[in-house]
């Protein structure tokens, strides 16, 4: 999901900055729980789900390795937002040896057109494993960042047209080729032009769905995404939807269009949630996944890994779904 999860009852500023608890996803809307959060059995050395600059996260795809590997991480899957711009760079011929086992991953965020009570009425999809090098992949992402950029630009002149201008800051904002766009983005150019004191104030009070500075999304399906996905060699996760238990329906039809996995151990999950939600990936047969989905707003990837727990085996369980060995300096098995 783009950017930290937000932790408030009714959207206000002040109860953003009230707010307390572990996040719960509930259909709708995040919300607030009092459920006790999952203590880690010991230090992860998994993550399969974090963000560099290449999409909305705050980190160079290095820096964002090496944090990890200092934390502890010896398996990790970056998965940016519709782009495996990060991965390359990190994998490239002539590039010297990586701290940890790298998974080239992406994020897909599906429009679920005519599915009802849906955040923001999407489904995330990771794709974790794909081919980089694959063409027809590569061209479909392209689409979808084209789509990003388009939604980008609509948004900044939305906000103009509400009298919150970021368009000095959104001309300074760099990108490197292939990166993709995002409303974290444009929450951070909120913040730096003075409008709003926080990433998650602005997601919450103008970028939200429902708030002034909306935009619809277009882009792939649900469906479309996981095709995808598979055909570059990829197992397609059903990424931090806590409704799973609630809504099996819906994920045996996903399972119909082969979805392979579900983020059960997703960092901001209370143990209640978790629990219910490998119950779900037991009984349906997916591949049990977990990551931090790190960000870097406010917070250092130490700080989310010490409330990360990802079991060394969902780490063997996705690989072995691959039908790849875990490769040199992995320390699970």
């Amino acid at each position: 999901m783009a950017g930290d999860a937000p932790r408030t009852t009714n959207g206000s500023p002040d109860d953003l900055r009230r707010s307390t608890g572990t996040v719960r996803y509930r259909g709708a809307a995040y919300r607030a729980t009092s459920g006790p959060p999952v203590v880690p059995e010991y230090p992860s050395r998994v993550d399969f789900h974090t963000h560099s600059r290449r999409s909305d996260g705050v980190l160079e795809p290095i820096d964002l390795v090496r944090a990890a590997a200092d934390a502890g991480v010896r398996v990790m899957a970056l998965s940016d937002h519709d782009t495996l711009a990060g991965v390359r760079e990190l994998c490239g011929p002539g590039r010297p040896p990586l701290p940890l086992e790298l998974l080239p991953a992406v994020e897909i965020n599906s429009v679920a057109t005519g599915i009802d009570n849906l955040w923001e009425g999407e489904l995330h999809i990771l794709g974790l494993g794909v081919d980089p090098g694959d063409d027809a992949f590569e061209a479909t992402l392209e689409r979808q960042r084209r789509a990003r950029a388009s939604r980008f630009r609509r948004i900044v002149d939305r906000l103009r047209d509400l009298g919150i201008p970021v368009d000095s800051q959104a001309e300074a904002l760099h990108t490197e080729p292939g990166a993709s766009l995002g409303r974290p983005q444009i929450a951070r150019l909120l913040v730096a032009a003075g409008h709003c004191a926080s990433v998650d104030e602005a997601m919450q009070t103008l970028l939200a769905r429902g708030r002034p500075g909306y935009v619809e999304r277009h882009g792939l399906g649900p469906a479309e995404a996981i095709a995808a996905i598979r055909a570059a060699g990829g197992l397609p996760v059903l990424a931090h939807f806590s409704d799973a238990a609630d809504r099996r329906d819906l994920i045996r039809e996903l399972i119909h269009t082969e979805l392979g996995g579900l983020e059960v151990h997703y960092r901001k999950f209370d143990a209640e949630t978790v629990a219910e939600l490998a119950a779900v990936a037991s009984e349906l047969h997916l591949v049990p996944t977990g990551g931090s989905d790190y960000h870097g707003d406010g917070e250092t990837y130490a700080q989310a890994h010490a409330a990360l727990f990802v079991p060394d085996e969902d780490a063997a369980a996705v690989y072995a779904s691959l039908g790849r060995p875990l490769g040199l300096g992995a320390a699970v098995s």
